[in-house]
């Protein structure tokens, strides 16, 4: 009797191992696809340039990878930020020390930060050093502003769905 239904068993396993590997591949399709929707950069080449090209996300947003001190974050580029903004706890991760507490105005009102100086900021191969920042407390999530205290020192074009930094 156990002869007989081994075969079966074995039928039945392999159909489940098919189901999973399914399951599986679907799933790494449509992480990526949705990763895309969200930052169409997210695999922005580091090389010598010092121009990168960025596409525009579905909701109107420029996301890239970076780096802040040579540890990666995700940056949503703000020409409306003064300074590079970093989520608190970013800023731990990075290692990043407060300073001077100020405040600042942003569109949901007055907040206080804290100043800090990188030492570099990199967004593709355009690498810059001693910018400035302030570590926001008040942010959630994990992605960076990237405001005029980085972009001020580069040419800014934008054309459609893309935006050129430029040296």
């Amino acid at each position: 009797m156990t002869s007989q239904h081994t075969p079966k068993r074995i039928g039945q396993g392999m159909w489940a191992i098919a189901w999973i590997l399914l399951l599986a591949m679907l799933y790494l399709f449509f992480e990526d696809k949705v990763k895309e929707k969200y930052n169409p950069n997210h695999n922005l080449v580091t090389n010598s340039s010092a121009e990168v090209t960025l596409k525009r996300n579905r909701l109107g947003h420029y996301v890239a990878p970076g780096e802040i001190n040579g540890t990666p974050v995700i940056f949503l580029l703000d020409t409306g930020a003064t300074t590079i903004s970093i989520p608190e706890a970013v800023a731990e991760k990075i290692g990043l020390q407060r300073g001077y507490r100020s405040e600042v105005s942003t569109a949901n009102g007055n907040i206080d930060v804290y100043q800090s100086q990188l030492d570099n900021v990199q967004l593709g191969g355009i690498k810059l050093h001693n910018i400035r920042g302030h570590i926001n407390p008040h942010m959630d999530g994990e992605t960076v502003l990237l405001g005029m205290s980085f972009m001020q020192h580069l040419e800014i074009i934008q054309k459609g769905n893309t935006l050129t930094l430029r040296r």
